[in-house]
């Protein structure tokens, strides 16, 4: 086999019209690499940011090939690589740090200044097979199917880091997430539910996809909408919250949350979808001790234990609409569907 398919980046512009299924040639792993057959990869918004040169997407360089969660079965290695490791399943951590950092020294890659992401910065895994450095080469957890484990690899590990980067998390507090419908968002709302807090879910409006609450649904408060966002605090945290996450990178969820904050609150945001700039009232900031954290990507000891989460049950993960390979651009379009439940996939082989 000398060529394979793959799904190309090939033209800047607006939706996935600028992607094609092309054959390409068979990628070989370098030294400290492995080489994947790829079973399954989602459709992201982020390989849809290449294609508009937006948000981190910005970095790619046309033509390329999109697809940064891909899961599958190691079939090489390159030099340093142990032969042991062919054969294995494993899913692809999208962020490559750079391993040198201080940040990356100190085993905590999140931060790392200089990671670079598969699918933007190096070629992608919706195609037969991809090539990544061994270490974000992750195993799957026995009995996690390789679709699963695809649609947990990125947004679950996110959450967690979120939740780490928030700090303390008090027992029976109510937690705002707004972005409760998406693939953060829900991890977060089950994650925090896990950790005892009481999580309040926001969502854009009553029909935008169900909330999922995986198995601390009891302490899950009732889904509210931005609209009905002051009548339900009123209720539950009338001094505010303490702590609130946003999943949309969008600036008027964000601003929502951050009115929402009371006394000496924490907003974690891991996301930026819009040019639309926030207004932070400085004076409200230093005087009621509120802060606003940044929080992207995801150390790998956060991926091992979001798989074993998901794994063990704790975190569920929705598969949504799945797609051959050569319904590609289709999956694509589904992701501007507001309406459907779980992560948009595509199927490469078995």
């Amino acid at each position: 086999m000398t060529g394979m398919r793959a799904v190309q980046a090939r033209r800047l512009g607006t939706g996935p019209t600028g992607l094609r299924i092309e054959d390409v040639p068979r990628p070989v792993p370098g030294a400290g690499e492995v080489l994947i057959r790829v079973h399954a990869v989602g459709a992201n918004h982020l390989d849809l940011g290449a294609l508009s040169g937006q948000g981190p997407g910005a970095a790619a360089r046309l033509p390329l090939r999109v697809g940064i969660d891909p899961a599958g079965r190691i079939v090489a290695v390159g030099h340093g690589v142990e032969a042991e490791r062919v054969g294995t399943r494993v899913v692809v951590k999208p962020n490559i740090p750079c391993g040198t950092c201080r940040w990356c020294l100190a085993g905590a890659e999140a931060r790392c200044p200089r990671q670079e992401v598969v699918g933007v910065h190096r070629p992608g895994g919706a195609a037969d097979l991809v090539v990544v450095p061994e270490r974000n080469a992750v195993p799957i957890p026995a009995g996690l199917p390789a679709p699963v484990a695809s649609a947990a690899v990125h947004a679950v590990p996110i959450a967690l880091q979120m939740v780490r980067r928030a700090g303390e998390i008090n027992p029976g507090e109510p937690v705002l997430v707004t972005g409760a419908a998406g693939a953060v968002g829900s991890a977060l709302v089950q994650i925090l539910a896990a950790a005892g807090a009481r999580p309040i879910p926001v969502v854009r409006s009553a029909g935008h996809g169900p909330v999922r609450r995986g198995p601390g649904a009891d302490s899950v408060g009732e889904a509210v909408t931005y609209d009905g966002l002051a009548g339900a605090l009123t209720e539950t945290a009338p001094d505010g919250v303490a702590l609130a996450f946003d999943a949309t990178g969008a600036a008027g969820p964000i601003a929502a949350a951050w009115d929402a904050l009371g006394w000496a609150g924490r907003l974690v945001v891991c996301a930026a979808t819009g040019d639309h700039p926030l207004e932070v009232d400085i004076r409200r900031l230093y005087l009621r001790r509120l802060q606003l954290i940044g929080s992207a990507s995801a150390d790998f000891g956060d991926v091992t234990e979001g798989l074993a989460m998901v794994a063990a049950g704790t975190v569920q993960v929705a598969v949504g609409p799945e797609f051959a390979l050569e319904d590609a651009v289709a999956a694509y379009t589904a992701l501007s569907d507001p309406h459907r439940d779980g992560k948009v996939l595509i199927h490469v082989a078995d």
